[in-house]
């Protein structure tokens, strides 16, 4: 049978869309429902809290980076042997860049483009009646999105649930549930969203009262009711990165954690070995290995415990004289000469490439971002351009000598100048890849 689907989106970011979306795949795979999540955008946390959930791995899509043949194929592998597919928004259900063809990398253009209906979550602190309002222009905004249901969020008594209720039925949307205000259920934040799910001392526990408070909350046999049979189509991972060697050295540990589940599925499909080690325990990367891939994640926490891992250092770069070595974004950062902390303090990295970077002079750099490579390496030719996304607060405040890794543009074409850096066999940048455009 195919799977079922429904989104859970709301008007904005913080409306409470991640807590709904882990309790309801909890209330669900205990009910023995083979539930699966997704989550909508450029976002390395949210699907690790979905697969914990779940027991499953999790799966980003990304209507601007991926193109329309990738998704189909990633959504059908997540869609194999699942009963229901729980796709959680990021931002607002129709935030996105003002590009045409469903490609503004908004969870609206999943909607239209697989024919999957919206369980809309509005949080209604502050508010009574006027979340109908709210409801009836995401009900009218785009007749290709179809609004199911709607679940409120954070109501602060049982009058303030039948006040919204009563109002938003009357419009025509039916209420699945609603979840009364409650502090405990919100998860730990930090500078680049939510604390991981890995990082989190009681998640199970805390996952699990969710589930409690959303099978007292919604309906879930209306919801299952409500969610629809997928429109799948014939894929292709034509557009997918290709392995960047067949046996992969992964960085992986506390300080990095940011490779997309699809890519990583996608190595493993095409025949490629991982052999992840951890720079935070002073490991190396195996030598048998022809790359090494330093992904992102929160280096800036653990500068002082990087730079002392000799081992860790002095193995790398002996790797780096005749193998392939790169970094993204917190692995960027690792491969320069120097990071500062947060406190100011200055602390030496492996020095394979020659920039610096400071996590004191913070700067949000947040956006879809477009990059030709400059010179054939471990993500494809010269020439060749991928589609992605930078997500940082760290500066570069030592440009260095290196060549750069690639020219890169925003999400809508417009030149951003050099990305990066490349000296020999060792290459890095801020720039975090998805897909080929």
């Amino acid at each position: 049978m195919t799977a079922k689907a429904i989104i859970i989106g709301a008007p904005r970011s913080g409306s409470g869309k991640t807590s709904v979306t882990i309790g309801l795949l909890r209330a669900f795979a205990r009910r023995g429902v083979k539930v699966r999540g997704i989550k909508t955008g450029p976002d390395y946390i949210d699907p690790g809290f979905h697969a914990v959930a779940t027991g499953t791995p999790g799966l980003n899509l990304d209507s601007w980076a991926m193109q329309p043949a990738l998704l189909h194929h990633l959504l059908t592998q997540q869609a194999d042997g699942a009963d229901l597919l729980l796709i959680e928004s990021a931002m607002g259900l129709f935030d996105g860049i003002a590009v045409s063809d469903n490609r503004t990398g908004s969870a609206a253009d999943l909607a239209r483009l697989f024919h999957i209906p919206i369980l809309l979550v509005l949080d209604v602190s502050g508010q009574s009646q006027t979340a109908a309002a709210m409801a009836h222009g995401f009900a009218h905004y785009d007749p290709a999105v179809k609004m199911a249901a709607v679940v409120l969020n954070r109501a602060g008594s049982e009058r303030h649930r039948t006040l919204c209720t009563d109002a938003i039925e009357k419009i025509g949307l039916p209420v699945a549930g609603c979840v009364m205000r409650d502090p405990s259920l919100t998860l730990p934040e930090r500078h680049l969203g939510l604390v991981q799910a890995s990082e989190h001392p009681e998640i199970d526990a805390h996952i699990e009262r969710l589930a409690d408070t959303m099978e007292r909350a919604i309906d879930l046999d209306a919801l299952l009711a409500l969610a629809t049979p997928i429109d799948l189509a014939e894929g292709s991972v034509e557009a997918g990165i290709a392995p960047p060697g067949q046996r992969i050295a992964l960085a992986e540990d506390a300080a990095f954690t940011f490779l997309y589940p699809h890519l990583k599925r996608q190595w493993r499909e095409a025949g490629a070995e991982i052999l992840p080690f951890s720079p935070l325990a002073d490991e190396a990367p195996d030598a048998s290995c022809d790359i090494c891939w330093v992904p992102g994640g929160y280096p800036e926490l653990f500068a002082g415990q990087l730079a002392a891992a000799s081992r860790f250092k002095a193995s790398l770069a002996q790797f780096s004289q005749t193998k392939p070595v790169h970094g993204e974004c917190g692995g960027y950062m690792v491969l320069g000469e120097a990071l500062e902390d947060a406190n100011g303090v200055t602390h030496a990295m492996t020095a394979l490439l020659s920039h610096a970077t400071s996590f004191a002079k913070r700067k949000m750099n947040l956006g879809y971002r477009q990059a030709k490579i400059a010179e054939t390496g471990p993500l494809g030719q010269a020439g060749d351009v991928l589609r992605g996304h930078e997500f940082h607060y760290a500066s570069v405040i030592d440009a260095g000598t290196d060549q750069p890794f690639a020219e890169i543009t925003d999400g809508l074409g417009k030149p951003l100048g050099p990305s990066g850096g490349r000296r020999g066999l060792v290459s890095g940048t801020f720039f975090h890849a998805i897909a080929k455009a």
